[in-house]
């Protein structure tokens, strides 16, 4: 188990660069290939027709850079360090017109490769299109066959390289180029220029994708406006009406009125069901300690971020830590899971246990075994080699699931006796009919936008981040609009759980976890209009990916908020009981 940890947590640390001599080979590697606007489809950059060794040797690469769908392997590129090549030779190919056809279908999909060389990634087309005219209407394709690299060194270190077109033309990839098929000569040119110092303030830019977010104040001042306004109609108003509440029961109860016979109506009446345990304890449970741990998972991975613990860039590092946190954090699941399944008299606590280690692994395998089947199918990238299945595999069954069961244990043996200020009854009180904006649909449309709105438009930046080019590093406003959004979802959970009391409905337990809950079908919602109004994916094998881990994502904020909003309501439950004068 501890190989396996160490092998885990060494997945998503890359190496430095290194150290050179002039005149020391430095190895440019070929990664992968996919079309510009479809991030998480790539191809191994050998599968176009392209100058290529006979035989391929790839490089071992780390947990991070496989699940990143990275398959580096050794170029015919030569390239010493600090000596420039002008105009060399790399290969001659004869494309027949299978091939042509091949590269005139990646080119018109605006399809991009990647190279890295001394760990550092960088981009460019395969080819170039050109439209002109309406009448005629003209459309040609053209390939590069001549690649510039310019590298920057400083002392014996690479610090950046970058690959242009700058004034060289394309080879047109005609219709027809009869049966002898079309001969290419590829060539390269090799540019170095010294650097000024790593700490100067000005660097070389050789940015491909676009360049990292700046901050948005309005959608900050939209949240914080948002939450003050939950926090003062909650603190102030709801307050206010309890205070209300709180002296009409007492006054009647120091009169000796007896508030079941007299008429009396409201929150008060039901205290002697509103303990009562639900139905489907061991799934509310589950949901409870899962909601838990992804609450720690996703304040783990922030502090992580802000530590610069992992390169921001590199998502296949933001994947394969959050699997590391994923598997360390199962334990937190077990405890509060089992833990509260004591506490409400729940028997079958192995039951619980194995309930709450599949409720969200088990969807993820589903989703993955799906996703990574239509990877299979195009020959992706993307798709994880059987040993990288062996080794999560391997995570969970040697680490997840194992502390799954101690932390159930742990939290089974330290469970106490449920904490309630009221008797409950043997028999249940009849619930009077509700109105409609008191049914569970109406709370959950409140529940869920009033949340949703609140990060509503950081969200689209966590977007384009996740399945777009751009690069996320404001993690501490991150931070900030996730206290948001759990505050939002706390407030709005209170004011649910009162309204819903105070029709003497004592029901408030499925009910307060599935109001703030909803939140996740406002967010699969959210990704349905991003992918078709503001990205231009497209494909199957995009969309099977986009959706299948945009319905994960749903299920992670359901789980999560819906664990904070029940115990908030909790918490404001066991307040409003507690200031009552009762036998």
């Amino acid at each position: 188990m501890m190989s396996l940890f160490c092998i885990l947590i060494l997945g998503f640390f890359s190496g430095g660069t290194l150290g050179y001599k002039q005149g020391d080979n430095v190895t440019l590697y070929v990664n992968k290939v996919g079309p510009y606007h479809n991030p998480q489809e790539t191809y191994h950059y050998y599968t176009l027709p392209v100058c290529r060794p006979d035989k391929v040797h790839h490089k071992s690469l780390s947990l991070g850079e496989v699940l990143d769908g990275d398959r580096m392997a050794e170029s015919l590129y030569h390239i010493r360090f600090r000596e420039n090549v002008e105009k060399k030779i790399l290969c001659q190919l004869t494309l027949s017109e299978k091939q042509m056809d091949q590269l005139r279908e990646a080119i018109e999909e605006l399809y991009y490769f990647e190279f890295v060389l001394d760990n550092i990634p960088f981009w460019g087309f395969v080819g170039y299109i050109e439209e002109s005219g309406f009448l005629p209407h003209s459309h040609k394709v053209g390939l590069w066959t001549h690649l510039d690299f310019n590298i920057d060194y400083n002392g014996d270190a690479i610090t950046f390289a970058s690959v242009s077109v700058k004034d060289i033309k394309p080879v047109p990839l005609e219709e027809e180029a009869g049966a002898s098929g079309l001969t290419v000569t590829h060539t390269y040119s090799v540019r170095w220029f010294e650097s000024l110092p790593l700490n100067a303030e000005h660097v070389r830019d050789y940015s491909f994708f676009p360049k990292t977010l700046e901050i948005h104040w309005l959608s900050i001042i939209n949240s914080l406006v948002l939450v003050v306004l939950l926090l003062g109609f909650v603190i102030i108003i709801l307050m206010r009406v309890l205070r209300s509440d709180f002296a009409r029961y007492n006054a009647k109860e120091e009169a000796g009125c007896d508030d079941l016979d007299q008429g009396d109506n409201g929150w008060k009446t039901i205290h002697t069901d509103v303990f009562r345990f639900p139905p489907y304890k061991s799934l509310l449970c589950a949901i409870l300690g899962v909601g838990a741990q992804f609450l720690t998972l996703a304040t783990g991975i922030i502090v992580m971020a802000l530590l610069g613990m992992f390169k921001v860039h590199h998502h296949g590092a933001i994947n394969s830590a959050a699997i590391v946190l994923y598997a360390l954090t199962s334990c937190v699941s077990g405890y509060v899971s089992c833990g509260f399944y004591t506490q409400i008299n729940g028997k079958r606590w192995v039951w619980n246990i194995v309930l709450t280690s599949s409720l969200f692994s088990a969807p993820l395998f589903l989703t993955w075994s799906v996703v990574n089947s239509v990877h299979w199918w195009s020959h992706s990238t993307q798709a994880l080699p059987a040993t990288t299945v062996l080794l999560l595999l391997g995570a969970w069954v040697l680490v997840g699931f194992p502390l799954t069961v101690i932390g159930g244990i742990v939290g089974k043996n330290r469970a106490g006796s449920f904490q309630a200020p009221c008797r409950t009854r043997n028999i249940p009180r009849q619930i009077p009919t509700q109105p409609w904006y008191k049914h569970t649909a109406v709370h959950m449309a409140i529940g869920g936008f009033l949340p949703f709105s609140a990060i509503s438009v950081e969200l689209y930046y966590i977007f384009a981040t996740v399945w777009g080019r751009e690069q996320y590093t404001l993690y501490g406003i991150l931070l900030c609009v996730f206290a948001i959004l759990l505050s939002v979802g706390a407030c709005i959970s209170v004011a649910l759980t009162y309204f819903l009391l105070s029709g003497e409905d004592y029901r408030w337990w499925w009910r307060s976890v599935l109001s703030t809950g909803s939140t996740g079908l406002f967010i699969f919602v959210y990704s349905i209009f991003y992918y078709t109004n503001r990205s231009a994916m497209s494909g199957p094998v995009q969309s099977t990916e986009f959706f299948g881990y945009s319905l994960l994502t749903a299920l992670v904020f359901s789980l999560m908020l819906g664990s904070v909003s029940f115990w908030a309501s909790l918490a404001f439950i066991r307040y409003i009981y507690r200031s009552l004068k009762m036998d």
